[in-house]
């Protein structure tokens, strides 16, 4: 079996400051647990003091897709929503 790498882009439910948003990345941290792997978490500016934050994930074909992440990452507080936008294979 191979691995699926995916990009999760989380938003956040307004303009966040540093420790908010800091907050938000080490709750994803303590999330993503094995057989999942975190591959890359970082802040992205989309408009007008808005930033999201980037979350690669790389996941065991076998564990049946990236949608269960998303919908983990969607349930912490302060994040309005976590969508898929990327997916690939290793």
């Amino acid at each position: 079996m191979g691995e699926v790498v995916a990009l999760i882009r989380v938003m956040p439910d307004g303009v966040l400051d540093d420790a908010k948003l800091n907050d938000i990345m080490n709750e994803i941290k303590n999330l993503i647990k094995n057989p999942v792997k975190l591959g890359r978490l970082e802040i992205k500016d989309v408009a007008f003091g808005l930033r999201a934050l980037n979350v690669t994930v790389i996941v065991p074909d076998s564990e049946g897709g990236v949608e269960p992440i998303a919908d983990i990452l969607n349930k912490i507080k302060g994040v309005e929503s976590a969508e898929v936008v990327d997916i690939g294979r290793l």
